[in-house]
């Protein structure tokens, strides 16, 4: 069946190594912070100026004046810090970030994302989202494959206004793990478990490709 959120970013925590430097974008990201390996020294920066967030907090532990880029409350880990956001902005240009996690409203085959503007719909504001696909070392993209009107969001071509290009490395979806390759293409990597090789065909619109056994996601 599909992965839901959370099970999406249990499979990006996967991705995690010690001792990485990783930025959570706004949504679905969020979460990964809730999955890293026990044992795993891995540090959470965020552009308003913070490092070494912990998991999402308990009712509990609610501190309204404790928030990540996104606006959400956020616990923080031993040894935090806290700083300004160009201090935070320094650290994100200056290639400082090993792994960035995204969410995404359309990635195509190129490797191309567009996650801040629908053309009509009023934004708050790009965020630090062009900087950190210009800068981050590995990007990976967690999103639903369809939008609500099922219709894909792995395209040929982004239709909708670009962050960045030619920059998204992996992406994870509720039907699967895909690799963009250089030369083009979404190449399956894993999928979701009940979930059939002509759903995911159904589901992408850009160049897919599938080679050999299809391991099912181990959440």
């Amino acid at each position: 069946m599909p992965l839901d959120k959370n099970g999406i970013a249990k499979r990006i925590a996967k991705e995690l190594k010690d001792g990485y430097y990783v930025n959570l974008g706004i949504g679905i990201p969020t979460l990964v912070a809730n999955y890293i390996p026990e044992g795993m020294n891995v540090v959470l920066q965020s552009e308003n100026g913070l490092l070494g967030i912990g998991p999402f907090p308990t009712e509990a532990e609610v501190n309204p004046d404790l928030i990540n880029a996104g606006k959400q409350t956020i616990t923080m880990v031993d040894g935090s810090s806290l700083f300004s956001s160009a201090d935070s902005f320094a650290m994100i240009r200056g290639g400082h970030v090993d792994l960035t996690i995204l969410g995404a409203m359309e990635v195509d085959e190129n490797g191309d994302i567009a996650n801040w503007k629908i053309p009509g719909k009023m934004v708050k504001g790009m965020g630090g989202a062009m900087d950190l696909v210009s800068s981050a070392k590995n990007i990976i993209v967690a999103m639903q494959q369809v939008n609500k009107a099922g219709e894909s969001k792995l395209l040929s071509k982004c239709t909708l206004p670009l962050t960045g290009t030619r920059c998204v490395k992996k992406i994870v979806t509720e039907l699967g793990v895909y690799e963009v390759l250089p030369e083009g293409g979404f190449k399956l990597l894993e999928k979701a478990a009940d979930v059939s090789l002509d759903q995911i065909r159904a589901a992408t619109e850009g160049k897919l490709i599938i080679e050999g056994e299809i391991a099912d996601i181990a959440v």
